[in-house]
């Protein structure tokens, strides 16, 4: 590029812009800091939802005056408010920690429990970790490589187990049959198979709570953040104490009854699951080549191979398992094959108006209407 390229000085431009962009921001933080510590010394929460929705209405309504779409300048902002919230809720930690517990994870060292460990130390909590994995590391406080090693478990608050969806009912058992007196919290994705570990908790006196993360190992902590408790009990009861495990500005904790939970997620994990890797699956007998496919894809197409390569790129176990080890897992294919069969009969037949009422159905339930 030449120096007379006109581009150049209007790129300088920019970049000053930037950097009092960035200024700017720093300040802002420092600020939310501030905030931070007031809202800690005054036990305010972290999130004032009004006060998001006027910083997100005012940058809809300059949306046009800068040129852009207000999606975009609500993008914009709502991750700039995120950035205020982990500050301020950073800020808070030393005094989170003087009123903090102690935490043990079971399967700490896998990818969930790496996650409850940095959500638990950001809550205050001092996290203990047991993993077979860490047997064979040096020796480290607060590191375990079996159970065997932990000579007592009721110096905790909390027991959690981040293990294997196929393993859980054994590592439950396990637990359970040391008697722990504090609560035992389980991660499982379906809860089908724990229903013998669960009894056996019961028999004993040991409280077992049926929590069900609803995001992987890779999500931010100030993102919003669905737990699913697949309460035993009172449900108002059983999410007062685990909320308590919970704190943070973004967590939301939905209770349902035990015998809900599976039947939820053959629709919420399983059919989801089963589209992408269907649609995967399909494209393996379509006949054509590949790198053709993707040099013609539509918006479409592409959006969603983007969903689909999120499930194909997971672990095939876990997912084989979710889909195995429900027993609700057969009403979600027939449902599929219904649905399949029902559209097929639609085009075949050139109905206009039964293709037009299931897309409007459709579109109808996926809105929550």
């Amino acid at each position: 590029m030449s120096e007379s390229d006109p581009l150049s000085p209007l790129r300088d431009s920019l970049a000053e812009i930037d950097r009092t962009l960035l200024e700017l921001l720093r300040r802002r933080m420092e600020l939310a800091a501030e905030i931070g510590r007031v809202k800690a010394e005054t036990e305010r929460p972290v999130v004032a939802r009004d006060v998001e929705d006027r910083v997100l209405t005012r940058a809809r309504q300059h949306a046009e005056a800068c040129g852009v779409s207000e999606d975009v300048m609500e993008a914009i902002f709502q991750a700039i408010i995120r950035g205020s919230v982990e500050r301020q809720y950073r800020v808070g930690i030393s005094r989170r920690q003087r009123r903090g517990g102690r935490m043990l994870i079971v399967g700490g060292a896998g990818g969930m429990g790496t996650w409850f460990r940095g959500f638990f130390g950001l809550g205050g909590h001092e996290v203990d970790v047991m993993d077979p994995a860490l047997a064979s590391m040096p020796d480290s406080p607060g590191r375990y490589g079996s159970l065997e090693e932990i000579e007592d478990l009721n110096r905790y608050n909390a027991i959690v187990l981040s293990v294997p969806l196929s393993r859980t009912a054994e590592v439950l058992e396990q637990v359970v049959e040391r008697g722990p007196r504090v609560p035992v919290i389980e991660l499982a994705s379906i809860k089908a198979p724990l229903a013998g570990a669960l009894e056996k908790a019961r028999e004993r006196g040991v409280r077992v709570f049926t929590l069900h993360p609803m995001f992987g190992p890779g999500k931010s902590y100030y993102e919003p953040l669905t737990f699913v408790l697949a309460a035993q009990g009172d449900l108002a009861e059983e999410k007062r104490k685990v909320a308590a495990f919970l704190t943070h500005p973004y967590t939301k904790l939905i209770v349902v009854p035990f015998p809900e939970h599976d039947r939820l997620m053959g629709w919420l994990l399983g059919l989801a699951h089963l589209n992408n890797i269907l649609f995967g699956a399909t494209l393996i007998h379509a006949g054509v080549d590949a790198s053709e496919l993707h040099a013609c894809a539509s918006v479409t197409f592409t959006r969603q191979v983007t969903t689909a390569l999120l499930v194909l790129g997971q672990n095939p176990d876990l997912y084989l398992d979710i889909q195995h080890l429900n027993p609700h897992r057969h009403e979600v294919y027939a449902a599929t094959r219904e649905a399949l069969d029902r559209i097929q009969g639609l085009v075949d037949q050139h109905d206009r108006e039964g293709f037009r009422q299931v897309m409007t159905n459709a579109r109808e339930i996926l809105l929550g209407e």
